[in-house]
């Protein structure tokens, strides 16, 4: 899905995105992106809730890895630790072909303090980047291997992926 940069902010105070709907759209994209080799890591906290579904309704033997943005963001200072999840990465990262999962792509600075961060446990044989939704508006050179939607959204609003009870997924656009 797709809305015209004219039509953001308009489109953005109407948005509704289906997160189920995009999730399978993103498990049919990793269908062909994976193999054998293949080591899921979800970026905390929506990145973690994909990597751990797609783990199992990928048929993936091995635990997906979670990785933390915090110790390695730019912004550390201002921010300080997260209550967000810490870096467990059950499988060794050297060699291994990495495929990162998030829920939203956007300014691209996370990714790089989560790449920073995955190079403090090893040297992957290549790193993938696969997210819900992109946003664009990015600072940094960085883009998905895989997207399931792109929408644009004015800078005074944020997509926030939540998982119900049910472990179903909602996207809800706010303010910020």
């Amino acid at each position: 899905m797709t809305i015209p940069e004219s039509s953001a902010t308009t489109a953005a105070k109407s948005l509704v995105l289906d997160a189920e709907a995009l999730y399978q759209e993103l498990l049919r994209g990793l269908q062909r992106l994976v193999t054998p080799r293949t080591r899921l890591v979800g970026i905390a906290s929506g990145g973690v809730w994909l990597a751990a579904r797609l783990q199992q309704d990928l048929g993936l033997a091995d635990a997906a890895g979670t990785i933390s943005s915090a110790m390695h963001r730019d912004d550390f200072a201002q921010r300080g630790l997260a209550a967000s999840a810490q870096t467990t990465l059950p499988f060794d990262v050297n060699g291994a072909d990495v495929i990162l999962l998030d829920d939203v792509l956007y300014t691209g600075r996370t990714i790089r303090a989560v790449l920073n961060e995955l190079f403090d446990y090893g040297r992957p044989a290549s790193v993938r980047l696969a997210v819900l939704v992109d946003r664009g508006g990015r600072e940094l050179p960085v883009q998905a291997d895989f997207a399931a939607a792109r929408v644009a959204l004015p800078g005074s609003q944020q997509l926030a992926l939540e998982q119900g009870p049910d472990g179903r997924l909602s996207f809800q656009v706010e303010s910020v």
